[in-house]
C-alpha cells in the first residue's frame, strides 16, 4: 500500500509541473491570437498601460477554460511519453500494476480540474468576458492618437483633412499647411493655407487648438439655396497673420456601458441562460398562437363567412355557410365586374397577409438566433469542462503507446488532435445555428468523437498495442516500399553438425530449376479482372522460400568464410499475404469499388515484381555458391 502511494505521488509530481508549463504556453498562445485579432483597433489609440493590463487580465480569465483542455492533453502526452521512453512505465507494468491503476491519481485530479473549469466558466468567465469586450469596444470608440504625418493628408480628425509638408521636431512647428474644413458640410467647405502653425490639445483633452501663422482662407458663401448650373457661386477670401481654430477632438478614454455586452450570451451564467431560453420560448409560443388565430381569422373566417340578407329564411349553417364545394357555382353566377372586384379584393388581402407574416417572420428570426446562441452557449459550459477529461483519456494512453517524451512528438500530436477537435466543434456549432441539427447534437458532436477516440486509445494502450510504435510503422513502410533488412551472418565458433555440401548442391540445383519453372509460369502479370478471380494464396512461392531458407540454414554451418559471405547476398523474400482477400465476397467488393481495387491491384503487382526480382537474384547467388562449394569440396 505504501509503494502504491509512493507511485501515485511520483506520477502526480511528474504531471503537475508539466501541466503548469503547458497551461502557461497555451494561455500565452491564445492571448497572442487575441492580440493579433484586435491589434488594428489598438494601435495608434494612445491607450494607457493600465487599460491594456486590465484588458489582458480579463482576457486571461476568459481563455483559461479553452487553454485547460489543450494543456491537459499535452501534459498527459508528455508525462506518459517520458515514462515510456525511460522504461519507467515498463517497470511499473512488470511489477503487476496496470496502466489504468497508474492513471488513477491523475484521473481523480483531472476530474477535479474539470469541475473547477465548469464552476469557473459559470461564475467568473461571463463577468470577465463582459469586462474584456467592454474594454475592446471602448478602445474601438476612442479617437486615435494625434500624429500628423508629413507629405500626406491626415483624415483622422472628423470634418478636416490636414496636409503638412514638413514638421520641425525640435520646435514643434508645422510648415506649409493645407487644411480642408468640411465640418459644416461639403457644400460649405473651406480651404485654409498657412506658412506655419502649431497644434496642441486643450487642458481637458476634448479639443484641438490649431494656431496658424501667415495664410489665406477660401470659403463658399450662400450655397444653401438651389442655383442653376451656370450661375456663379460667391466665395470669401481672407488673409490673416494669426488665426486660432478650435476643433472638437475628445482624446480621453471613456469606458462604455457594460450592459451592452452583459446582455449577450457570453456574459451570462447558467441560470441567466436558462431563464432567457425559457422566456424566449414562452414568448415565441404565445406569438405563434397569436399568429395561428390571426391566420384563421384572416384566411378562413373572413373569407368564407357570408352575410345573409335581412329577412332571409335560409338556415344559418354557422360561419362556414359558404362551403368550398359551392364556391365555384356561386362565383360563376356573378357578372364580370363583380368577379374582377372579388379577385382584386382577394389579391389585396393576400398581399396584406403576406406583408404581415413577412414582418412577423423577420421579427422572430432575431429572437430565434439569440435563442440558438444562448442554447449552444449553455451546452458549451458542459462540453468544454468535459473535454478536459476526454483529452486526458486520449493523451495518457497515446503517450504510453508512442513512448516519446519531450516537446517534439507530443506537441505535434497535441496540435493535430486539438485542431481536429476545434474543426469538429466549429462544424457542429454551425450545423446547430443553421438548424440543420438539434442544438444538443451540434454542441455534443465533438464530445462524442473525443469519447470514441479516448476509449479506442485506452483499449489499445491497456492491451500494449504497437499501433503507433514508430518501429512497427517503419517495418510496415519497408515492406510496402520494398526496402527490407539485410542478412547479417557470422561464422560459428562451434559447429555441431557440419554442412553437407553434396546435398546442398543438389538442393540448390533443384531449387533453381523449380524457380525457373515458377518464373516462366507467372511471367505475365494478371489483368485487373483476372486478378480478382484468383485466390491470394501462393503455395508454390511459400515452398520455394521454405526450401531456400533450409539450404541457407545448413550452409551456415560451413567453415568457409567466403561461403558465409555469399549467404548474405541472398535477399530476404517475404510474400505479400492478404489473407482477408481470400474470401470471394471481399474480393468482388474490392474489385467493384474501383478506386480501392485499383490501389490494391497496384500494390500487389508491385510486390510481385519485387519478389520475382528477388528470386532471380537468388538464382544467381545459388550458382555462385555452387561454384564455391565445388571448389571447397575439392580442397577437402
Amino acid at each position: 500500500m505504501i509503494r502504491i502511494r509512493r507511485l501515485y505521488i511520483f506520477v502526480l509530481e511528474t504531471f503537475l509541473p508539466l501541466l503548469l508549463a503547458t497551461f502557461s504556453v497555451c494561455l500565452f498562445i491564445l492571448l497572442m491570437q487575441f492580440l493579433w485579432f484586435y491589434v488594428n483597433d489598438m494601435v495608434g489609440k494612445g491607450v494607457s498601460m493600465g487599460i491594456l493590463a486590465e484588458l489582458f487580465f480579463y482576457a486571461s480569465l476568459s481563455f483559461t477554460p479553452m487553454a485547460l483542455p489543450l494543456a491537459v492533453l499535452l501534459a498527459s502526452l508528455m508525462t506518459f511519453g517520458n515514462l515510456g521512453e525511460h522504461l519507467e512505465l515498463l517497470a511499473m507494468k512488470a511489477s503487476g500494476i496496470s496502466l489504468l491503476r497508474i492513471m488513477k491519481p491523475l484521473i481523480y485530479f483531472v476530474v477535479v480540474i474539470a469541475g473547477v473549469s465548469f464552476v469557473f466558466q459559470n461564475n467568473i468567465v461571463p463577468k470577465a468576458q463582459t469586462k474584456m469586450y467592454t474594454i475592446v469596444l471602448s478602445i474601438k470608440q476612442k479617437s486615435p492618437e494625434l500624429d500628423i504625418p508629413e507629405g500626406i493628408f491626415y483624415k483622422e480628425i472628423t470634418g478636416y483633412n490636414v496636409y503638412v509638408r514638413h514638421k520641425d521636431k525640435k520646435g514643434g512647428m508645422l510648415r506649409d499647411l493645407m487644411i480642408y474644413d468640411y465640418s459644416k458640410g461639403f457644400e460649405n467647405a473651406a480651404v485654409i493655407v498657412a506658412d506655419s502653425g502649431k497644434l496642441k490639445v486643450s487642458t481637458d483633452k476634448k479639443y484641438l487648438i490649431l494656431t496658424l501663422y501667415t495664410g489665406e482662407s477660401f470659403e463658399n458663401l450662400g450655397t444653401r439655396r438651389s442655383r442653376s448650373v451656370n450661375e456663379k457661386i460667391p466665395y470669401r477670401r481672407e488673409t490673416f497673420g494669426l488665426r486660432e481654430i478650435l476643433i472638437a477632438f475628445d482624446t480621453n478614454f471613456t469606458m462604455e456601458d457594460e450592459s451592452i455586452m452583459g446582455s449577450r450570451d457570453l456574459g451570462k451564467n447558467m441560470n441567466e441562460l436558462s431563464a432567457y431560453i425559457d422566456s424566449v420560448k414562452q414568448r415565441q409560443d404565445s406569438t405563434n398562437l397569436k399568429n395561428v388565430n390571426l391566420f384563421k381569422k384572416n384566411i378562413y373566417t373572413n373569407t368564407f363567412y357570408q352575410q345573409l340578407p335581412v329577412g332571409s329564411r335560409q338556415p344559418a349553417v354557422g360561419k362556414d355557410s359558404l362551403s368550398a364545394n359551392g364556391f365555384e357555382t356561386y362565383f360563376n353566377k356573378l357578372n364580370i365586374d363583380n368577379k374582377i372586384h372579388y379577385l382584386q379584393q382577394a389579391k389585396d388581402k393576400a398581399g396584406q397577409i403576406q406583408s404581415d407574416y413577412t414582418f412577423s417572420m423577420y421579427q422572430q428570426s432575431d429572437a430565434k438566433k439569440q435563442l440558438l446562441s444562448h442554447s449552444i452557449q449553455l451546452y458549451k459550459k458542459f462540453t468544454l469542462a468535459l473535454s478536459c477529461i476526454l483529452f486526458f483519456f486520449i493523451g495518457a494512453p497515446l503517450g504510453a503507446i508512442i513512448r516519446k517524451g519531450g516537446l517534439g512528438m507530443p506537441t505535434v500530436l497535441s496540435v493535430v488532435i486539438y485542431l481536429f477537435y476545434y474543426t469538429i466543434e466549429t462544424f457542429g456549432t454551425k450545423m446547430a445555428k443553421q438548424e440543420v441539427w438539434l442544438v444538443w447534437e451540434g454542441a455534443g458532436l465533438s464530445s462524442v468523437i473525443l469519447a470514441a477516440l479516448g476509449i479506442f486509445f485506452t483499449y489499445k494502450s491497456v492491451n500494449d498495442s504497437t499501433m503507433l510504435n514508430m518501429d512497427a510503422w517503419k517495418v510496415f513502410y519497408q515492406k510496402l516500399t520494398g526496402k527490407r533488412e539485410i542478412r547479417n551472418y557470422l561464422k560459428k565458433e562451434v559447429i555441431m553438425t557440419p554442412s553437407n555440401y553434396s546435398k546442398d548442391i543438389r538442393e540448390m540445383e533443384k531449387w533453381n530449376k523449380q524457380c525457373e519453372d515458377y518464373l516462366l509460369e507467372y511471367k505475365r502479370f494478371p489483368f485487373y479482372i483476372s486478378f480478382w478471380k484468383k485466390r491470394f494464396v501462393d503455395s508454390k512461392l511459400d515452398g520455394l522460400i521454405e526450401s531456400l531458407e533450409n539450404t541457407i540454414e545448413d550452409l551456415l554451418n560451413s567453415e568457409e568464410n567466403l561461403i558465409i559471405g555469399r549467404l548474405m547476398d541472398f535477399p530476404i523474400i517475404k510474400p505479400f499475404h492478404l489473407k482477408f482477400m481470400n474470401k470471394p465476397g471481399v474480393r468482388w467488393f474490392c474489385g467493384i469499388i474501383f478506386p480501392i481495387g485499383l490501389i490494391i491491384y497496384g500494390i500487389v503487382i508491385h510486390k510481385q515484381k519485387q519478389i520475382r526480382d528477388d528470386l532471380a537474384i537468388s538464382q544467381k547467388v545459388n550458382d555462385q555458391i555452387i561454384s564455391e562449394l565445388i571448389r571447397a569440396n575439392y580442397k577437402r
